[in-house]
């Protein structure tokens, strides 16, 4: 069952902001989400945290600055995931402007695994000619022993990352990560892309001291913005200050026209108008083509796409993209289907935690599923798939109150010839099983999700700023709440009230279209996903947007929750 609740808020916050121009509902909605003044909601570039504060970014800087001087080959081990692919397009770019000579070598999901490992480094030291310096974007911290190898065979290594290290940190020439133990930088948010374009930022700075630029002959490492905005949406790190920032920056390029091929290539094949450009389309049309290469293909075709200036190019590898995105899409709604029926005589009220297997699931889709799965039952879900190397790779996704890697941690302590390899964080983890102790492990992470669960963790919540008025519910309402980046960790308003139902019916087979009345005042409202039939009188979740269609806009309802009226 699902409760819709109130979220607090600072009332004088509220009212303070209220002073500042912001409408009551807005004010009450920024309150909540920790927003005392106008300066919390700065976008413009002089709100940006000082690169200079963030540990390891001048030795790194020094390391490339040497590279440069020694005309030193640099190759960019990357991620294959939107962040990973956007962190080394801003590398290369960002380096290559600055005149170091750089490469990437970004690894295969199924044959290589996550970041740096023994296999790249060997790959790495086999190539002519062979390289002098790697540079990780978005993995690197856990690497100590593919590292260590790399400096035994005379390879230097510099670690941008934003992930949590593991037991022993690498030995290496310089890592850059908010997330290390002893970080005192105040945006632990920071996305790998937004962690490789900081050490840009340190480096322009270092040559300028030195000479080799002044302010008028440096090179405009603003142009790479709406890169580190993608990476960052597309990541779900939380939108705090200053990720909003770099957001917004990002996003302003692009509305105005002074965005990359490759970007503007994406916003095509997805049919999204980039001169109305929004943190959605990262996260819903743009990232997920760059994704799809990384779950299905090779990522070098998403990085390709954001490497390339040619606009014909860039469309045409868009277009690859975009056809990889279908693939998967239709992978995973298969995934879904047989997800559902393997779960379907499952009693929830007794099943804390799933574990879901099929010989026909793709690695590079589970984690999909996983996340369609918990959505579908709020439960933590782990989701496998069989791998070339006989084992069992799995990919979970968690709820609120339940930190899905201390429970695999747990699961791994109880069950160490099981459970192979493991990392993640609260919400996201992945691992590596063997077969033969499917059933051990299922039994064993209920058990642990048992154990560490919040006691309300089940119950399916809804947080929402407060009822309103059917006079606030007006285009002047949207188009306010369209000037902030939303997102993860500062998600957009969600009103609640209790209308009267005059109207539903079923559209395009899955979802409702509805009539409802509020006060004297009648809406239209959409409840996307949903068949089953509303009572006549009911309370709902909702966000007001502008629907504009044949030339004229009204105020419509998306509905994300409904709730027996009292």
């Amino acid at each position: 069952m699902t409760r819709i609740l109130t979220r607090p808020y600072d009332v004088r916050a509220a009212a303070s902001l209220q002073q500042c121009g912001h409408s009551a509902p807005i004010a009450r909605a920024l309150a909540a989400r920790g927003i005392t003044c106008r300066e919390d909601l700065e976008q413009e570039w002089k709100g940006l945290l000082s690169p200079a504060m963030l540990e390891g970014t001048r030795e790194a800087a020094e390391r490339l600055a040497l590279a440069r001087e020694r005309g030193e080959r640099v190759i960019i081990v990357a991620d294959y995931d939107c962040d990973g692919a956007t962190a080394c397009v801003v590398g290369l770019r960002g380096l290559r402007a600055m005149g170091l000579t750089v490469d990437y070598l970004v690894p295969d999901r199924v044959l290589h695994g996550y970041g740096l490992t023994d296999a790249l480094v060997d790959i790495i030291a086999g190539m002519n000619p062979r390289p002098d310096l790697i540079l990780t974007v978005d993995n690197g911290v856990s690497s100590a022993a593919p590292i260590a190898r790399a400096a035994a065979m005379g390879i230097d290594t510099v670690v941008t990352d934003h992930h949590l290290p593991g037991p022993e940190l690498p030995k290496c020439a310089a890592i850059v990560n908010p997330n290390l133990p002893d970080s005192a930088f105040p945006s632990k948010a920071l996305a790998g892309v937004g962690v490789m374009y900081y050490v840009l930022l340190t480096l322009r700075a270092l040559l300028r001291e030195r000479g080799v630029y002044d302010q008028t002959t440096q090179p405009r490492l603003d142009q790479l913005v709406d890169f580190v905005a993608l990476g960052t949406v597309a990541d779900v790190v939380r939108l705090d200050k200053n990720n909003r920032i770099l957001v917004a920056q990002g996003l302003k390029r692009i509305r105005q026209g002074r965005t990359h091929p490759g970007i503007l290539a994406l916003f095509s094949v997805a049919r999204r108008d980039a001169k109305e450009a929004s943190v959605a389309d990262f996260g819903f049309a743009v990232g997920p083509r760059i994704n799809a290469a990384g779950r299905l293909a090779s990522m070098e075709t998403g990085i390709e796409c954001l490497l390339a200036d040619d606009p014909e190019r860039a469309h045409y590898l868009a277009d690859c993209l975009n056809n990889t995105n279908q693939e998967r899409r239709t992978l995973e709604a298969e995934m879904q289907e047989t997800a559902l029926a393997a779960i379907a005589g499952t009693d929830l009220e007794q099943t804390p935690a799933l574990a879901i297997y099929d010989e026909g699931f793709n690695e590079g889709v589970v984690g999909l599923v996983a996340a369609r799965i918990r959505e579908k039952t709020n439960r933590p879900v782990v989701a496998f798939a069989p791998s070339e190397s006989g084992n069992l790779k799995g990919s979970g996704r968690s709820i609120p109150g339940v930190h899905l890697r201390d429970a695999i941690d747990l699961v791994a302590k109880r069950l160490p010839d099981a459970v192979l390899k493991f990392g993640g964080h609260a919400m996201a983890a992945g691992l590596t099983l063997r077969p033969e102790r499917l059933a051990d492990f299922r039994a064993a992470f209920e058990e642990a999700v048992r154990t560490l669960a919040d006691p309300h963790a089940f119950e399916h919540t809804v947080m929402t700023d407060g009822e309103l008025r059917p006079t606030d519910i007006t285009e002047r309402l949207v188009m306010e709440t369209d000037r902030q980046i939303w997102g993860q960790g500062f998600e957009p308003p969600l009103f609640a009230n209790t209308f009267r139902v005059l109207s539903q019916k079923i559209v395009k087979d899955a979802h409702l279209k509805l009539t409802l009345e509020l006060g004297t005042e009648r809406f239209g409202a959409i409840f996307f996903r949903r068949t089953a039939a509303l009572p006549g009188t009911v309370r709902l979740a909702y966000r007001p947007v502008i629907n504009a269609w044949n030339g004229r806009r009204t105020v419509e309802l998306v509905v994300e929750a409904a709730e027996a009226a009292e």
